[in-house]
């Protein structure tokens, strides 16, 4: 998780964050051992922006990653006290593309489970 969680800070520094100044990396490990990074790209219609976390998640997908994805790491190199947790989208994404019990490392706030971020998801029920 360590090599993860240094990608995740690496990446972090390309971010770009103009308006927040809040650059966030994240970088994954897919069913095969591969690693797909992101970091989150602001524009200045806020909408418009894109997490760290859904970036290295649909970049691993367009890419073909093997699914589901073993673990994730999330590192926030400008949040002052302790971390960042991912925002509610990035967890209903990260839910969908993870097992429950795969390993979602927050540096500066510890380890949980996709299911620990966001407890009783939403789903589709066929």
């Amino acid at each position: 998780m360590q090599r993860l969680i240094a990608r995740a800070r690496e990446v972090a520094l390309r971010a770009y964050a103009p308006y927040s100044h809040f650059r966030v990396g994240a970088a994954l490990e897919d069913a095969n051992g591969s690693e797909y990074v992101g970091c989150n790209v602001e524009n200045a219609s806020y909408g418009l922006s894109i997490c760290a976390e859904r970036n290295a998640i649909f970049t691993a997908i367009a890419a073909g990653a093997s699914r589901p994805f073993r673990a994730l790491a999330v590192a926030c190199v400008d949040a002052s006290a302790g971390g960042c947790s991912p925002c509610g989208a990035c967890r209903q994404v990260i839910v969908e593309h993870f097992s429950r019990d795969a390993p979602i490392c927050v540096d500066g706030l510890g380890r949980f489970t996709s299911e620990q971020l966001l407890p009783d998801s939403f789903g589709l029920q066929a």
